[in-house]
């Protein structure tokens, strides 16, 4: 049975082999993505419920006993996140049918799409550094590809920026990688925090941990962002977002894990940096979101000032904060998606991409313009939406350990946000419309269907926070207590 640890990542990768020779079959390969999805959010389903009942599980390829062999490791934070990955990835599909060009799908688009999803659940399921190294590789591989398909000019600089900058970053992190191994011997994560717990986290390894969140920083977005908005803005509508909703959560959820599990004994040093830089962060992003009028720009930066906000969560490094962290991811995941969606579709049905020349949308696509305002409050954090839960944890956290500032500067950057989409929606809902009846295009079932699921997916994960709670405050307390982990892995 613990073979299952391992389908969310398999499953994908065969079908995007599959995927490649059925490159005539749109159709075929179309559904043959979706169902897959559905197929991992079945799984991660079984395996949310299986971990509360027997612990974190643990599969070991080869039969090589940890530490020497490679091993995946399901505890309630990595599935929570393959959940939501793979409920995310169906929807963007969705839209993905009724939105993508012929020309795209033939140049095997799902097929990159799966190999991206294998690489983002490979990156929470892992068990060791290396492999690590490998899911993240894998999902940035598929990314350089689906951000350059299309091959307009603006792709072409920014794809080429996004790639350097993750060449370098992978670079690092591969000397942070040798410089661990070096030191203590092993890359196993639970073996890595045992031999550090035993020797004490020395100088050398406070200096690794820093080169480490260097890479997760870049990865992430965490202050390092100056690469995202135009990367994120440039491909197709579908996969801006699931750039937005997936790839930045990897950087997040690694950094968690690592500053939870590995380096949390010198936070003095680790977590107060972890918190400078989720402060500028939020306050960088904040100014951004005001700051553009390209609602691409506009998103993007939302995605950052997320980022800040999460990660606030761990630098406080309380229960009820890493709570809220978890809760925000779910959270964002969902709501940058449709965020991404409704913006591709405003810049569709508008032909436009500046907020100043959109007017009276809501006139002639009332639903759609609804959509909008129930995710702006969302996002702002309003009851009984998704966002509030994650706020309140968080902020609780803040209060607890003392931490004001972050405090402040989070529930700041939230004023901040709902000004940056109160901005959008009085300008591009309200007011005269600017589309005739002649110009008007239709909105079609595939651009909004997609909406309405994600829609409903922030008002259900705001109404089911109680159920909710006994997987979010698992997951938090394995990160709290890495001897949770430790025993899962290492102890038969």
């Amino acid at each position: 049975m613990n073979n299952l640890l391992v389908m969310p990542m398999a499953i994908p990768v065969l079908a995007g082999i599959l995927l490649i020779f059925l490159r005539p079959y749109v159709k075929a390969q179309r559904w043959i993505s979706f169902f897959v999805m559905i197929a991992n959010i079945g799984i991660s389903i079984y395996l949310l419920n299986w971990i509360q009942t027997d612990g974190v599980q643990r599969l070991d390829f080869g039969g090589w006993q940890p530490p020497f062999g490679i091993l995946f490791v399901a505890d309630s934070f990595s599935v929570i996140l393959v959940l939501t990955t793979s409920i995310v990835t169906a929807i963007c599909l969705l839209y993905a049918f009724s939105s993508v060009e012929k020309s795209y799908e033939n140049m095997f688009f799902y097929s990159f799409v799966n190999f991206l999803v294998a690489g983002v659940n490979g990156s929470f399921l892992t068990g060791d550094l290396f492999n690590l190294y490998v899911c993240f590789e894998v999902m940035l591989l598929a990314s350089y590809v689906l951000i350059a398909l299309g091959g307009r000019k603006v792709q072409l600089r920014e794809s080429m920026k996004y790639l350097v900058i993750n060449i370098l970053s992978s670079w690092f992190f591969l000397i942070a990688i040798a410089y661990l191994y070096g030191t203590l011997g092993t890359l196993n994560m639970a073996h890595l925090s045992e031999r550090i717990a035993e020797s004490g986290q020395t100088p050398l390894l406070t200096v690794i941990s820093i080169v480490f969140l260097t890479v997760f920083a870049l990865k992430s977005g965490l202050l390092l962002y100056f690469w995202l908005p135009g990367s994120y803005s440039v491909p197709a509508t579908a996969v801006s977002a699931l750039f937005g909703a997936l790839l930045t959560k990897v950087g997040i959820y690694v950094m968690i894990r690592t500053f939870t599990l590995l380096f949390y004994h010198e936070q003095q040093i680790t977590h107060l940096l972890i918190g400078i830089l989720a402060g500028l962060t939020l306050i960088g992003g904040s100014i951004g979101a005001i700051a553009y009028k390209d609602i691409r720009q506009i998103v993007a930066y939302n995605v950052i000032i997320a980022v800040g906000f999460i990660l606030v969560g761990l630098a406080v490094a309380t229960p009820e904060a890493l709570e809220g962290s978890i809760y925000y991811l779910m959270h964002d995941m969902i709501v940058k998606a449709i965020l991404f969606l409704l913006a591709g579709t405003m810049i569709i049905v508008t032909g436009e991409t500046r907020i100043d020349y959109m007017s009276g949308l809501i006139r002639n696509y009332p639903l759609f313009g609804w959509i909008f305002f129930i995710v702006m409050l969302s996002l702002a954090g309003v009851p009984p939406l998704s966002g509030f839960i994650g706020k309140v944890l968080v902020g609780q956290g803040a209060v607890n350990s003392g931490s004001y500032i972050l405090l402040a500067l989070a529930f700041i950057s939230s004023i901040f946000v709902l000004y940056s989409l109160l901005r959008v929606f009085l300008n591009c809902f309200w007011g005269e419309t600017i589309i005739s009846e002649e110009d008007e295009i239709p909105m079609k079932k595939g651009w909004l269907i997609p909406c309405v699921l994600l829609t409903a997916g922030t008002v259900i994960l705001g109404l089911a926070a109680e159920p909710l709670a006994i997987y979010v405050q698992d997951a938090a307390n394995t990160l709290m207590n890495p001897q949770i982990y430790i025993d899962a892995v290492l102890n038969d």
